[in-house]
């Protein structure tokens, strides 16, 4: 359904993507779809798909360029390589740029290493109109949590073993103090909830009922 392209971060250098694109194609809005920290794999391109399916241009940045785990202790490397502010403002704010080409508003939306993302592309990146946050909190002082003035849809489990239920509540605690007019969703789940291709911590209900949310979300936000 989708396609790879290549697009300019602001400095100039160049990022591949996945692009799917809904009927109504470059003017539909746009959500740039930030990866788990597997890669660039057939799981996150069905999920840009999905969002093309329910209306909305969705963009995939290669941030591992070319990378793809298969383990574990492969992903918690890659993950660990990453620079993280440059990814966000550079290779997720040039996704932004270029979905915003076209699209009149832009999402940014992520699971795991991609929601912690997700937050701190709310902070750095001044075209985002909107996050849609899975299961994922980056290092930010509360001060910059502060700072977000965009809207939010965050979905975090309830059994998760590292983002835990008390760091959501400080997540929650910050953003009470922000502009931002955010949503925060608890699940009876494992962390990777969402997560199809893993079976063993897949939850069919609660990932139907966050992605209900998130549509519900995205087409208000991105109206």
């Amino acid at each position: 359904m989708g396609k790879m392209v290549s697009y300019k971060r602001p400095d100039g250098k160049s990022v591949n993507g996945y692009l799917a694109e809904p009927p109504a194609g470059a003017k539909a809005p746009g959500m740039v779809v930030i990866q788990e920290w597997w890669g660039l794999n057939d799981q996150i391109k069905g999920i840009a798909d999905k969002l093309a399916k329910s209306g909305y241009r969705a963009l995939v940045p290669d941030l591992y360029r070319g990378k793809v785990a298969k383990a574990a202790d492969e992903a918690s490397h890659m993950m660990k390589g990453l620079n993280f502010p440059d990814a966000a403002e550079q290779d997720i704010r040039g996704a932004v740029q270029y979905l915003k080409q076209s699209s009149k508003k832009v999402a940014v939306g992520g699971f795991c290493m991609g929601g912690a993302q997700t937050i701190l592309s709310a902070v750095r990146v001044p075209e985002m109109d909107a996050g849609a946050c899975f299961y994922g909190i980056p290092d930010l002082s509360a001060a910059e949590l502060k700072t977000i003035r965009i809207p939010l849809i965050c979905h975090f489990a309830n059994r998760d073993g590292h983002w835990t239920p008390a760091k959501v509540n400080d997540l929650e605690a910050a953003l009470k103090q922000s502009k931002s007019q955010f949503e925060i969703y608890r699940y009876d789940a494992q962390h990777a909830f969402m997560n199809e291709a893993r079976p063993q911590v897949y939850d069919a209900a609660s990932a139907k009922l966050a992605w209900d949310r998130t549509v519900k979300f995205l087409k208000h936000a991105l109206a």
